[in-house]
């Protein structure tokens, strides 16, 4: 057969084979087979002896084809996992540079969102971790001042040297505290040996907690039942308590209470009330560098509270459901006021009543970056919206000062968890 005419028999052939095919399978190995010229090319390929070679090297192809496919797929599923796992790592060991703007229509939560959709604050960077350390051991030294008082008029040897030990443990935490600090500000830290410092900082400062309680119970029998602080020293997503009782449906309502916080950004949540496929149905949060906020029903207000300055402050909300009005007392003096915050919408009842956190859902789903940080005292709810007479005998600690007729503020109906303590009530002692 001339050259000529067999390179286009072979051109045919390897079309036939092709199209037969119809699959690509990677490069194509071409096999000339002479046929006579007057034969039908493609019927002679299938006839000639190299037909089964040919079906052969095919299959084998394929396989090798679906092979790679498989692996291909498993390498991706091998590299997800390693890029998950070292976004945790790094997420572990570095610090996000500021605070993000997470909540749309200025603080509420998404509805229906099973998760947090409230934002996250940066990681709170390791200096300003540790100055909350050191606040909380000041207030360590506060209360361990006041059963120092208490230990002089009810001596007890068991009381002044366990006061004495504690006091001992505060002293060498504070040296902890400030040498870490001195080391930060040398630029000698590292995040793994900051999270270790700071991991055994605050299981000292649980265990101090701890015991600190035990001597301030000795105090309980003496005092009256609403002459009580709870106490938050750390933003935690474990320290809360929560009230006994839940809220009637309420077509109007004040709520007060005493706060004193130093905590920056944000004081976090003083309370939250969540209902059955709500969460928000009732809520103060100070979150980030955002003002207070009212929330009821997911709906938000901006207040005009400023009470992070490390002394008490006395604050009232009230609120009605006929357009939504609301007012706002710092002090004793109304500083805000505002109309269509949920509108028409009763509090429901039948809730859960959290102090110091905010509950994404009911009774929990609480957050870290969202918590109270601070001293609380005199939660008290009404079920209507009181005069500026009576929101100030409560702010000046007036004998005439009404005490809830919803929620009323009592030792016996706050439950504490996570290491939140009670203590005696000194703002209204530092007014009186």
């Amino acid at each position: 057969m001339p050259a000529g005419r067999a390179a286009r028999t072979c051109a045919l052939l390897a079309l036939c084979l092709l199209g037969a095919g119809a699959q690509d399978f990677g490069p194509t190995r071409f096999i000339c087979t002479s046929v006579p010229v007057d034969a039908d090319m493609c019927a002679a390929s299938v006839a000639a002896g190299g037909a089964e070679e040919l079906r052969s090297s095919v299959l084998q192809l394929r396989e090798t084809v679906l092979q790679q496919k498989e692996t291909i797929l498993s390498q991706k599923e091998t590299i997800r996992e390693l890029t998950a796992k070292l976004g945790r790592c790094e997420s572990q060991s570095t610090l996000d540079p500021g605070a993000g703007e997470a909540r749309a229509g200025g603080g509420r939560k998404q509805p229906g969102s099973g998760k947090n959709t409230m934002g996250d604050l940066s990681r709170t960077p390791a200096a300003e971790t540790l100055s909350q350390l050191g606040q909380t051991l000041q207030s360590l030294k506060t209360r361990l001042e006041n059963l120092e008082q208490y230990s002089r008029l009810n001596s007890s040897s068991q009381t002044n040297s366990l006061k004495d030990l504690l006091q001992s443990k505060i002293d060498e935490l504070e040296r902890q505290v400030l040498s870490r600090v001195n080391t930060l500000e040398e630029g000698k830290g590292g995040p793994r040996n900051d999270t270790e410092e700071r991991v055994k900082i605050e299981t000292a400062l649980t265990s101090l907690h701890q015991r600190i309680s035990e001597l301030e119970k000795g105090q309980k029998d003496n005092r009256p039942g609403d002459k009580f602080q709870l106490t938050f020293p750390l933003r935690t997503n474990y320290m809360y308590a929560k009230v006994k009782k839940s809220l009637p449906e309420m077509y109007a309502f004040t709520v007060c209470m005493w706060l004193k916080s130093s905590a920056a950004p944000g004081v976090g949540t003083p309370f939250s009330y969540a209902v059955p496929g709500q969460a928000n149905e009732l809520v103060l949060i100070e979150w980030g560098n955002n003002p207070m906020e009212i929330l009821i029903n997911d709906k938000v207000a901006k207040l005009p509270f400023v009470i992070n300055d490390g002394k008490w402050h006395h604050i009232c909300v009230t609120w009605t459901t006929r357009d939504g009005v609301w007012e706002a007392y710092q002090d004793g003096t109304q500083g805000g006021s505002g109309e269509n915050l949920a509108p028409y919408h009763p509090i429901k009842p039948q809730g859960v009543l959290v102090l110091g956190q905010e509950q994404d859902t009911l009774g929990g789903g609480f957050d870290a970056t969202q918590a109270f940080v601070g001293e609380l005292a005199h939660f008290n709810i009404w079920d209507r919206k009181l005069t500026p007479g009576e929101v100030y005998n409560l702010a000046t600690c007036s004998t005439k000062a009404l005490s809830g007729n919803v929620i009323a503020w009592a030792e016996s109906h706050i439950e504490i968890y996570g290491g939140a303590t009670k203590w005696t009530f000194e703002a209204c002692r530092q007014i009186n």
